[in-house]
């Protein structure tokens, strides 16, 4: 028999060099998913007949030192540009160096096979640095010693783990992230990440620069992984994933992750956007503008283009010129003059009213529907009282700039409306501007140092019904309140800045019936020149003016608020209500105003249909908004145009209604919301009323 043992440190050689050039420029060694008893057999197997016949017990190459490298090291590949590399694909030359038969070249060609028929299972990961044995040697019987070769491979130090975790824990991070990538890179859609990449450059989402360049990668990766064959899917995650890190390896587990799954399943973008902002930014997190992407835009454009709607985009304050008496509830006799129809009405009403009319003293409490049924048929004039918590109810009718326009909206006619909402000067704007949730059910907030000259540390505070105190020493804490109230702006050096602090409860649902007691508190007086505040409920505001110096330590209080059984709010003032004057929109506060015309919000106008809530409108006398409203809001938009509404909630904002003098604006109630106004109506008597809605 011939004795072959001593090719086997040929054999090493060859596979040394092969393993040396597969693995020279990646970073990873992988293992694919193999029975190792069965390839351990084949390699036995695969030896051309009559080359590995028995050798004393066993065949020749039946080796234990080899068995245990072809365990260990055997299914070990490299994965580069997709492709597996095995260990055992190369050419042994073994015809060249004059070995007859040629016995190792069929062994690698059916290992090499048979390793390329499996799946990568693993990152192949070792501690080891030399896998096998080179050399060992026997005693033979006469004293001398025979030299056996075997075969073994030393690690590269890149591919040696030195740390102190298992292999097996090694192996299953590797493993984890790659599963998770796939998922990521089968499941999120490409225009996802275009849409995110697209508000990240627009500055529209909360931390998105941080997200920026890995995204830019996915999309890379993206692309290239839908271009390769199905069959090459699972190399390519495997090699991408072991050099990506766990942000991109898991990005689909991160938040980001979520957003963009959210939009590759056809979420709406401000939902999934809501969602995302949920769970990474603050809870007073305000997004800058609205959102909108490029392809959205173009895609909005295109309807508006072929539904004939461009026309209808510009909007103007409306005029008394532009409504008709079917319009209309009640107009004075100036108005009346620019109404269409209205001349000969209201000339027959002057007749029937009398010079002198009776007066009356006593204030009546009606509801608006009767108000409106039984009053203003027979008025001739009408005032109304303008309050300082009316500030919140300001409103200006909108109209088309091109008359003939076709309407956008859900009803008939082509008239919005918009409130106040751009006062700049205003407290709730400035407790927006610091972070504060303004848009609960019951807020309570303070101003002061309006004049520049009061540096003071002026604390708000509550007492809430369980005697739970909000107060600065639990800002902003979820725990603040188990009835869900929270201070969320706290400032204790204003400098030269009007400072603000606000306490709000977002829900009633954890409110508990009873009484909340509103107080300020003087923690520091640095010039203190005292304070200014407001509580909102039920979309009424009360204002309240302490136009006095406050010592450190100092408490004045202000209200107190009950939350009674049915869920309704009362007030009951500590503080006297605020009587000062204040200048809105061109008109004083505390005086009878003149009303022009009084008339349904548009949607409910004669001819429509009612579709949606129903606003009272007073247009007052001289009334001028001199903000920039937005000319319309996405829910006045007919169905056609609502898979657009990010684009338009954008153009809502951007087309704004420039000032003018002529406009007709007063102050608006939803009879959805709980309200008041105070009128004096003559007709053939006068009288005061107070309008309950």
């Amino acid at each position: 028999m011939v004795d072959n043992r001593m090719e086997i440190s040929e054999l090493r050689d060859w596979l040394v060099a092969n393993f040396k050039e597969i693995s020279k420029d990646v970073t990873h060694l992988f293992e694919v998913d193999v029975d190792k008893e069965e390839l351990w057999n084949l390699y036995l197997d695969s030896f051309p007949a009559g080359t590995n016949e028995i050798y004393r017990e066993r065949r020749e190459y039946d080796c234990q030192s080899c068995k245990q490298f072809i365990r260990n090291f055997g299914n070990v590949v490299v994965i580069k540009n997709r492709k597996i590399h095995t260990i055992w694909g190369f050419e042994t030359n073994e015809e060249e160096l004059g070995y007859s038969p040629i016995v190792f070249q069929p062994v690698m060609d059916a290992l090499d096979a048979y390793i390329k028929a499996r799946l990568v299972a693993n990152v192949y990961v070792t501690k080891e640095k030399r896998i096998g044995v080179k050399e060992n040697f026997e005693l033979l019987e006469n004293a001398e010693s025979k030299k056996w070769e075997h075969l073994s491979i030393v690690v590269p130090d890149k591919f040696v783990e030195d740390t102190n975790r298992t292999e097996d824990t090694i192996r299953a991070g590797y493993r984890d992230r790659k599963n998770v990538f796939k998922r990521s890179l089968d499941e999120i859609s490409r225009d996802s990440i275009e849409v995110v990449l697209e508000l990240i450059a627009q500055k529209s989402l909360y931390k998105g620069d941080e997200w920026k360049n890995l995204l830019e990668q996915f999309l890379e990766l993206k692309k290239e992984y839908e271009k390769i064959p199905v069959e090459e899917k699972e190399n390519f995650a495997w090699e991408k994933s072991v050099s990506a890190g766990d942000a991109l390896g898991r990005i689909r587990n991160h938040s980001m992750g979520t957003l963009l799954t959210d939009l590759t399943e056809d979420v709406d973008l401000d939902l999934a956007l809501k969602k995302y902002e949920k769970m990474v930014a603050p809870a007073n997190y305000k997004r800058p503008k609205a959102i909108f992407t490029r392809k959205m835009l173009e895609d909005a454009q295109h309807t508006l283009e072929k539904m004939d709607y461009m026309d209808s985009l510009p909007r103007r304050f409306a005029r008394l010129d532009d409504i008709t008496i079917n319009d209309i509830l009640f107009s004075n006799r100036d108005a009346s003059k620019r109404i269409k129809g209205a001349m000969d009405i209201f000339g027959e009403m002057a007749k029937q009213a009398t010079d002198a009319p009776k007066r009356f003293s006593r204030v009546e409490e009606i509801d608006y529907e009767k108000f409106i049924s039984d009053v203003l048929p027979t008025a001739r004039e009408v005032e109304l009282y303008l309050e300082n918590k009316h500030l919140g109810n300001m409103v200006s009718l909108i109209a088309p700039v091109n008359r003939e326009a076709k309407s956008m909206f859900k009803w008939g006619n082509n008239f919005g409306w918009a409130y106040a909402g751009n006062v700049t000067d205003s407290m709730k704007e400035r407790v927006k501007a610091a972070g504060g949730n303004v848009e609960g059910v019951l807020r309570f907030s303070i101003q002061w140092n309006t004049s520049g000259m009061d540096n003071s540390d002026v604390d708000a505070h509550c007492i809430e019904p369980t005697s739970n105190h909000i107060y600065f020493g639990n800002c902003r804490k979820p725990s603040c309140s188990a009835l869900g109230g929270q201070l969320d702006v706290d400032i204790t050096h204003p400098g030269t800045n009007i400072a603000v602090e606000n306490i709000t409860w977002p829900s009633i649902s954890k409110m508990k019936p009873g009484v909340y007691k509103f107080y300020v508190k003087q923690y520091n007086a640095r010039g203190s020149r005292g304070f200014s505040a407001e509580i909102e409920f039920e979309g009424n505001m009360y204002s309240f003016e302490y136009n006095h110096p406050i010592k450190t330590g100092e408490i004045v209080e202000v209200a107190e608020v009950t939350l009674h059984n049915n869920g309704t709010f009362s007030i009951k003032e500590k503080l006297p209500y605020s009587t000062t004057s204040k200048d809105i929109w061109n008109l004083k506060t505390n005086e009878f105003v003149p009303v022009s015309v009084i008339c349904y919000s548009p949607n409910h106008w004669d001819g429509c249909d009612a579709i949606g809530h129903k606003h009272v409108f007073f247009m007052l006398k001289d009334c001028i908004n001199g903000e920039t409203p937005n000319g319309f809001f996405n829910e006045y938009l007919k169905q056609e145009l609502a898979e657009h509404k990010r684009v338009f909630e954008a153009l809502g904002s951007r087309m704004k209604v420039e000032s003018t003098d002529d406009q007709l604006s007063g102050v608006g109630f939803s009879t959805t919301k709980r309200g008041e106004v105070i009128v004096k109506v003559k007709g053939s008597t006068e009288r005061i009323l107070k309008v309950k809605f």
